[in-house]
């Protein structure tokens, strides 16, 4: 597997955004993987923005 060198910066980034994936996955009872799904479709990672998706998501059920 291809190693990717990342800035400190980037590193920080991804950390504080794994962070946010299991707050709101614990949260909300749901998977991270899930959480990372929405992130990724609305192309957001903004808190408010993802959970209004998963309080859409789950009036769904």
């Amino acid at each position: 597997m291809a190693q990717t060198n990342k800035t400190p910066d980037q590193a920080a980034d991804d950390a504080r955004l794994e962070d946010e994936v299991a707050y709101l996955a614990k949260r909300h009872r749901i998977s991270p993987a899930i959480v990372r799904e929405i992130i990724r479709r609305i192309g957001s990672s903004e808190r408010s923005a993802v959970e209004r998706e998963i309080r859409k998501g789950m009036m769904r059920r």
